[in-house]
């Protein structure tokens, strides 16, 4: 139960500073100013973090007509989820 604790914890920091780029980014596109590049908000929101890349997209309206970021995001929410549900089996 310890490493299913530890992954969820890992899972919920990263989504949260993901949210925070998808917000600072949809700020920074309002303001005209440098934007964090595309690659930068899909690798976060795939490498543990699409939790809070749904909730930024979501929340801010932001990148939701681009059809990638939808396809990673929810593709990201799949494995991070199964490897919670494996590590969550495991621990039986």
């Amino acid at each position: 139960m310890d490493k299913l604790l530890y992954v969820l914890i890992v899972y919920a920091v990263i989504s949260v500073v993901n949210l925070a780029m998808y917000g600072a980014d949809k700020s920074r596109a309002k303001r005209g100013a440098r934007r964090i590049p595309e690659r930068v908000l899909l690798g976060v929101s795939f490498c543990g973090g699409a939790v809070g890349g749904l909730l930024g997209m979501t929340l801010f309206r932001h990148k939701t007509k681009h059809w990638y970021f939808w396809l990673v995001n929810i593709l990201g929410l799949l494995w991070q989820a199964g490897v919670a549900v494996l590590l969550a089996v495991l621990a039986l």
